[in-house]
């Protein structure tokens, strides 16, 4: 199975920010493989991340139906495979979380004419898919994301040898002003993302609390709280709380300042959300506050602690394979990281 001779090539990835990025390793194998132009079909929550993926030729925003509560109504759907069919795709790759079927994606890609379809399925789809690589997990075996993505590029021939997370720094360079516009200094402060999309996920206010005044107490250093703009108010509170020397960026800054941010702190804690991959692309030590959802998605190939913890009950997914995977892997409670653990873990990372 290849994709020899593919020209013009779709890869659908209609998720959040940070599974994009775990599949530029696997969209830069297919591109200096195959020299093909590659479009991404990505989700209105990855698509400012784009810009910074060099790989990644050009890009259609949609919020498809089954992985967003935000999808209009079935013409738009109709529409979109109408625009991607005049897009004369002639090949298209599905990357995806071994708890999502890929079958609405291919059917996507079937309905707008695309002739080689590859996908990891569990179930056999017949004509819906040309290059089908069976997926094993999470019953036999699990993956970090970035290695499932190179294994189905490897399958369709691609080197996979390089599973290094980059993003160009171009875009960066427009931002160095950045840090003087808050107030910060290279490696004099460093950075709590403390915003997350899902409750599940989310460390308590207390705790955060706790540990900023510890940061600030041992470093003598400024702390940079970052999120999006729908989390301002948040961090703004904690700030507050906090005392000390804290700069709230929340909302303040767009995709590549955030980088910048990130970039030039001396360290990072954050939760499991796109932010921590983005400082594994940029080699900024973290500490990551790891809610137990996904065994997938710590951070990859780079100088970071991960500290777990577990999901509330009744935040859980009623997922039946991820259930399987908090079965096998999750049973045993862990409970929320005490602030000087989180201390330890970032000196460990920091202190020379």
């Amino acid at each position: 199975m290849s994709l020899k001779g593919s020209k013009n090539l779709l890869v659908i990835r209609p998720d959040n920010m940070g599974d994009l990025l775990m599949s530029v390793p696997a969209i830069r194998a297919i591109k200096n493989t195959f020299g093909c132009k590659i479009t991404v079909l990505c989700s209105s929550k990855s698509a400012e991340v784009v810009q910074l993926i060099e790989e990644i030729d050009d890009q259609i925003v949609f919020d498809l139906p089954w992985l967003s509560l935000n999808f209009a109504n079935a013409e738009g759907l109709n529409q979109l495979v109408v625009f991607i069919k005049q897009r004369k795709f002639d090949s298209c790759v599905v990357f995806n979380v071994y708890s999502q079927n890929p079958a609405p994606c291919i059917m996507l890609a079937y309905l707008a004419g695309i002739k080689l379809r590859a996908a990891y399925s569990r179930e056999n789809l017949y004509r819906l898919v040309t290059h089908w690589l069976p997926d094993d997990e999470p019953l036999t075996v699990i993956r970090h994301q970035v290695t499932r993505d190179l294994n189905l590029a490897g399958f369709l021939g691609a080197d996979s040898s390089d599973d290094r997370i980059r993003i160009s720094e171009t875009a960066l360079d427009t931002q160095l002003g950045i840090l003087g516009q808050f107030g910060l200094k290279s490696s004099g402060y460093i950075v709590l993302h403390t915003g997350v999309s899902e409750k599940k996920r989310q460390y308590p206010r207390s705790h955060w609390i706790e540990l900023a005044r510890l940061i600030s107490k041992k470093y003598n250093v400024t702390i940079a709280l970052t999120g999006t703009a729908n989390e301002q108010a948040f961090t703004e509170e904690l700030a507050l709380e906090m005392g000390g020397d804290v700069k709230v960026l929340s909302g303040k800054t767009d995709l590549s300042a955030l980088c910048s941010v990130i970039k030039q702190a001396r360290g990072m804690v954050t939760l499991n959300t796109g932010p921590m991959h983005l400082a594994a692309a940029l080699d900024t030590p973290s500490v990551a506050l790891y809610a137990q959802s996904n065994p997938q998605h710590k951070p990859y190939c780079t100088k970071s602690k991960v500290l777990e913890f577990s999901v509330p009950e009744g935040l859980q997914s009623k997922n039946e394979v991820i259930r399987f995977v908090n079965r096998e892997q999750y049973a045993d409670f862990i409970p929320y990281p005490e602030a000087v653990m989180v201390m330890e873990a970032l000196g460990d990372l920091i202190d020379e």
